[in-house]
């Protein structure tokens, strides 16, 4: 059984209630179990103990203010080169600590453009284990702009609309160990099982279990 913690803290895309279902999914359909570490509010210094036992890590935070030892334990987790994938505003997790994005992300996170037209994606890479077995699906939340990924990030997913594309799902190694990113995540996108299934899958896949 895998042991995933997940945290949550992105208060404008509701992650607590995302995070809940994501759990559900996926603890019903693969070896997983799930804790749930919730950020009451952007000032919220919870500890993460929890990551001491971890094989995974989610995070689904967006511009939290954390400090002190909350935010040195998962500046560890990172440093330790461990497990961890990335979901939307995790690109801007951490307020005092935005190097998270090209350091672990391997992004280059520069805003988003308006809200507007579904976001269509691209396969870039079926071969993925990943991508196996993962039906097309489209994107509701505004597309991340992220036009500069360190040369060390492979592309999974690309976003298209009318005017722009942009990378919306990616992976890299980061200190000999797996991340994954996907800047898709809007609260509509967590009622999809196909992107249940791509962050399910992606777990999976840092953890070396795919």
């Amino acid at each position: 059984m895998l042991n995933l913690c997940m945290l949550s803290g992105s208060f404008e895309y509701d992650s607590e209630t995302s995070l809940n279902s994501f759990k559900t999914y996926i603890e019903k359909n693969y070896p997983v179990q799930a804790n749930l570490i919730i950020y009451e509010s952007e000032d919220d210094n919870p500890s993460l103990d929890a990551l001491d036992d971890a094989d995974a890590l989610l995070v689904f935070t967006r511009r939290l203010n954390t400090e002190g030892e909350s935010l040195r334990q998962f500046q560890a987790y990172c440093e330790q080169g461990r497990p961890l994938v990335g979901v939307r505003t995790a690109s801007h997790a951490y307020q005092n600590w935005l190097e998270f994005d090209k350091v672990v992300l391997g992004g280059d996170y520069q805003g988003h453009y308006g809200h507007g037209p579904i976001v269509q994606l691209e396969t870039v890479a079926p071969e993925h284990p990943i991508l196996n077995d993962i039906p097309k699906f489209e994107s509701y939340g505004s597309l991340y702009k992220n036009p500069s990924l360190r040369n060390d990030t492979s592309v999974l997913l690309m976003g298209h609309t009318d005017e722009h594309s942009e990378p919306v799902a990616w992976t890299r190694l980061h200190n000999d160990e797996r991340i994954c990113y996907t800047s898709l995540g809007h609260q509509k996108d967590f009622e999809l099982e196909p992107f249940l299934q791509f962050l399910a899958q992606s777990i999976l896949w840092v953890s070396k279990q795919i």
